[in-house]
Parts: C-alpha cells; structure tokens; sequence
C-alpha cells in the first residue's frame, strides 16, 4: 500500500471471542498487559513537561494522573507487576507510544508450517530443508501445498524427503486458496504461514512465538529482508531491494493496524494464532483467506483480524530472508502486480484505502512553497503552529513541541504528496517538466523545480535514510520507476473494480488526539 503523508486513527476493539464487537459509540474494556512483560518506548514517543507522553501512530498526547505516573516509573524499571502499570502498559502499546516486549518463552510448543509452492522445485527443497534442519525434535510439522505445479512429482520428491505432508491442488488458485488448502484439519494452537522463497533462520519461530503470552495477539511477523548482496554486485535490481525490498517494512517495531505506521504485514512469514484465524473466518461467514483476492489476501486477513479487536505485531528484531526479483523488469512487474490488488481491497475495506491523507495547515503551507509564495507560506506555517499550541493548551498539555510538530507536519506532507504525485499523477509530473507555462523564463523553471522536488525528493530521502549500496543516481531512478508502476497497477485494480476509494486523498481535521488521563 502507498504511504499517507499522515496516519488515520483506527478505534481499538475486544477480541470477537469475548462477545459480541462493541459499536463505534461504546466504551472498550481494556484488556491489560499480562505480567512479566516490559515495555519500550517508541524511537518517537516525547514526555512533555508536565510528564504527558506524545506519539505513538497516529500522533496523541496521554496525559497522565499522579497514578498513572507512579506507573509508568514502575514500567520503566521493569516489567509488569500490578494491575494499574498492567493497564498503561496495554494503552501505551496499543497507541504505539510502546511496544511491549515479552518473557523469554520456553519453547513454541507445536507448530505447523503451511508452504504453498507452485513450480519452484529448488527453493522449495532449500525451504523446506531449512526448516526439518532447525526441528531436531519434531515439534513443527510442515504441510506443503502443491498449487499445480507443472512438474507434481518434484514437489512430492521434496516433501518425502523432508518428511513433510504434501497436499496437491490440480488447478493453480494462487497463495490465498493454497493456504486454505494446508489449513484444513491443523489442530495445533499455533500456525506459520511461509513462502517457498524464503530461507528462515533457526529460532524465527521460538523468537516471534514469546509475543502469545499475549492472550489478545492474534499475529506476528518478522522483518523480510532480502537475501544478502555481495557489496558492488552486478545487479543494480538486486542491491535496490536489498535497500528498499517491497516487503521490508523496517527496522521501527510496531502494532499493525489500518491508519497505523505499519498498516500490514504479508503472509511471506508469519506466526499466527489458530484461534484468530477460526475467530474471523466464523464471525466473516468466509474462508480463512478471501479467495476472490489474487493479490492482497494476507493485507485483508490482517485487517479482518484487526477489525475482530486482536492485536498483530510487528517484530523487526527477527529478521527473514525472501528472495525476490533479481532484474529490473521482474521487480517492476511485481509491483504492479501488488498495486492490483488496491481495487478488491477497496471494496472489502473502504474506509482503510486513503492513499493520502493530508491535514489543511501544512498542505497549504506546502502548497504556498510549490507555488514559490515565501510570504503565505511563513504566515501559515506560522498559523497552524499557534492553532497546535492552541489545541495543546486547551487539553491542559504543555505545547514544548509545537514549533518542531509544525515544521515535521509540513516535511512529512511534502513528501507525502510527491510519492503520491509520482504514483498516481506521473503524466502530470512529467508535463509540468516538460511545459510549465508561464509567462517568464523565471515562472518557467520555478514551476519545473515545484515538480521537480517532488518527483525528486521523496526518492533522495530515502537514500539518505537507508544508505544503500548503490548510486544515487540509479537508486532515485529505480525508486521513481517503482512507484509508477505500482501507481499504474493500483489504476488497473480500480477500474476493474470501479473504485476510486485507492486514489482518492483525504482530509483530517485534527493534527493528534488526546487521550484520556491515566
């Protein structure tokens, strides 16, 4: 999915096994953390002066009572130990202010991994030989679904060497249906879900299974990364996605929901509760994964989940290699193909496809600086900071930082809305380079540098953050190419499914929220 140069807020609900799904208007009981978790703050999260916290995604302010402050100290030096710090805890990491950080687990305890695999012989003999290496004991079983394979035999070569179960498809469904296939009568309390190019690690399953002491997570998924690349190998494609892989969601740990910084994780590799993925298949009257989706299935299983109120983290600290395109034209393909599935999505989820999401101070701010209006871009800048400190003092919250919240609301919003340009309006882009307009040669190239920056910016950010092994020159390129032809495919899948929810921006009126006192 594109990123928004803002995060939409997303209600938190209980767990559909609880009862019944509270409706937008009515309190949620929260569920505290259980002992013997600790918490760490988010890289972003500030304590104001009055000890208020802010952060977390999307952006809020929880202003704490004496209590509540004795708890977050009591956080602070260890884990959960008591029903108030128990409570925080679990707001802190739902709000993404903290992530919380579980005991060590003993061992993950039974656990059947699900591959699908459809002609890919040799990664699927690697896979799957990784997997009965690291499980000297047997615990976990590995299902293979063959989703017709050209060649069956190899595949059933492969899983009677490994002793793994095979179950054969003759007709090719894609991942979704696959999956379904392997799900059918696993009884163990745990489930990973794993792609047939991937090279797990020894202890990915015990490291992410420590996150189900956690009753109400119904999901975990480790980091993607590509495979490593030799540094100055051949393929520029290849050191592209070792930097910016389209499944890495970084380095930042997170709780996955709509609106959120990580608004999902893929089904590449992914540990899932057996319990979560019954709850929303018997509260959506569907299949596990939506078979009517050929690419997008595991973003519409992760926001089914969410929708039922369970948690899904993201740990980055376990890290999975996948391997992916190694030319330039494999990997621009596969973003399109990714980009496809914005229009299915949109019908099933409307309310979380906001490619966009702008705030009016900092995009009329931006929008002065494109227009080269120094002046009206000063006194905006100016007027959205004193309606933030405003907003600030009216909730009783100290505004330390509403200067450095402007400025980063405005950064943030320019770059949002150049990826959003180069995704969606290239053609346009383009034109602006092409024939500004204008009157003068100064109005000319003033316009050209407007578009310029914004093809142009998001793409060097991203170099600069991520440092890869890799000219800038070539990397910007390949950034720009990428998001085009995910643009292009995101346009395929809405006019195949007659939407415009996927390209359509939105507005929100408030820059954070306040929480209630705790």
């Amino acid at each position: 999915m594109s990123q928004s140069a803002t995060s939409r807020s997303s209600a938190a609900r209980a767990p559909g096994r609880a009862g019944p799904v509270p409706g937008p208007g009515n309190a949620v009981p929260v569920t505290p953390l259980p002992s013997g978790f600790r918490i760490e703050f988010d890289q972003g999260t500030k304590q104001l002066g009055d000890g208020s916290l802010f952060g977390g995604s999307p952006a809020r302010v929880l202003k704490l009572t004496p209590a509540g402050q004795a708890a977050l100290a009591e956080l602070r030096a260890g884990p959960v130990s008591s029903a108030a710090s128990a409570t925080l805890a679990r707001r802190l990491t739902d709000a993404g202010l903290a992530h919380p950080v579980p005991p060590p687990a003993a061992a993950a305890g039974d656990v059947t991994v699900v591959i699908p695999v459809r002609d890919r012989p040799a990664m699927l003999d690697r896979c799957v030989g990784s997997l009965t290496a690291h499980n000297a004991n047997g615990q976990h079983g590995v299902i293979v679904v063959d989703d017709g394979s050209s060649d069956p035999a190899a595949a059933r070569a492969i899983a009677t060497r490994h002793a793994a179960i095979l179950r054969r498809r003759d007709v090719s469904g894609g991942p979704g249906p696959a999956r379904n296939t392997g799900l059918a009568g696993i009884t163990t309390s745990l489930i990973a879900f794993l792609d047939s190019d991937c090279l797990p690690p020894a202890d990915w399953i015990a490291a992410l299974a420590s996150h189900f002491a956690d009753p109400m997570v119904a999901a975990v998924a480790p980091r993607i990364v590509a495979p490593r690349v030799p540094p100055g190998a051949p393929s520029s494609a290849a050191r592209y996605t070792a930097a910016r892989g389209s499944l890495d969601l970084g380095g930042s740990p997170a709780r996955v929901q709509p609106g959120g910084r990580v608004s999902y994780v893929p089904t590449a590799a992914l540990l899932v509760r057996r319990e979560a993925l019954e709850s929303v298949a018997r509260h959506g009257g569907t299949e596990i994964f939506d078979p009517g989706l050929r690419y997008g299935e595991d973003v519409d299983l992760i926001w089914r989940l969410d929708e039922e109120g369970w948690r899904i983290r993201y740990d980055p600290s376990v890290q999975v290699p996948h391997d992916g395109p190694t030319s330039w034209l494999g990997l621009l393909e596969r973003r399109f193909r990714y980009g496809t599935s914005a229009g299915p999505l949109a019908r099933r989820h409307p309310a979380n496809m906001a490619p966009l999401v702008l705030q009016p101070w900092p995009t009329v701010a931006v929008a002065a600086l494109l227009a080269r209006r120094p002046a009206v871009a000063a006194v905006t800048t100016t007027a959205g900071w004193l309606h933030l400190t405003d907003a600030v003092r009216r909730a009783g919250v100290p505004a330390d930082g509403a200067p450095a919240a402007t400025l980063t609301a405005i950064r943030q919003t320019w770059l949002g809305i150049g990826r959003y340009a180069t995704q969606f309006v290239a053609p346009g882009l383009a034109l602006a380079l092409a024939h500004p307009g204008g009157t003068t040669r100064a109005r000319r190239w003033g316009r050209r540098a407007a578009a310029a920056s914004l093809l142009l910016g998001p793409a060097l950010t991203s170099y600069a953050q991520s440092k890869p092994d890799l000219d800038p020159v070539r990397f910007t390129l390949g950034q720009i190419a990428d998001d085009i032809c995910y643009g292009a495919g995101v346009w395929t899948g809405c006019v195949r499914s007659r939407t415009l929810a996927p390209v359509r921006p939105a507005v929100s009126w408030r820059m954070f929220r306040v929480g209630g006192k705790d």
